[in-house]
């Protein structure tokens, strides 16, 4: 797997081996995190990642990235694919350190992994965000996605259709 570029990011494809040393907390010696790294949310997908590694011993493209930024190489989140395209739909889920948000990162991101799924054929792309994150709801309108329901009480479904009719 090959690393993403945005205009101001890395989108690394995180190994089996990178991943536990994530969930460990125990960063390599070129690694440089930002404080708060890894969040809760990389280290539930890290999890979800090395599960479907057990499975799918190549998960290709649809696998959790590493987000770092290129001027000082230091990782600030990750985004990835929640599992395996189904019936042409895959869902992505992101997260950044509180020193990185606002900066629209999150939305140069998920840009690239709708360009890769759109690649890769998809028809369409889901996110689910709580119901009080705004600004996730707007980063992810501002990506294309709109709003096609709500999930229980407190998260809202947002989906974009890769493919024009």
């Amino acid at each position: 797997m090959t690393e993403l570029q945005t205009d101001r990011l890395t989108l690394h494809p995180v190994d089996t081996a990178e991943a536990e040393r994530i969930i460990a907390r125990r960063p390599g010696r070129e690694d440089l995190w930002a404080e708060s790294y890894p969040l809760g949310g990389d280290l539930f997908a890290l999890a979800a990642f090395l599960e479907a590694s057990g499975t799918h011993d190549d998960q290709g493209p649809f696998r959790y990235y590493r987000i770092t930024r290129t001027v000082d190489r230091m990782t600030i989140g990750g985004i990835g694919f929640k599992g395996r395209p189904n019936n042409g739909s895959v869902e992505i889920g992101y997260g950044l350190v509180p020193s990185a948000r606002g900066r629209r990162y999150a939305a140069e991101v998920a840009h690239a992994l709708v360009a890769l799924a759109r690649q890769h054929g998809l028809s369409r792309i889901v996110a689910h965000t709580d119901e009080d994150n705004l600004a996730s709801q707007r980063t992810l309108e501002r990506v294309g996605f709109t709003r096609a329901g709500v999930n229980g009480d407190d998260e809202y479904v947002y989906v974009i259709d890769l493919v024009t009719t």
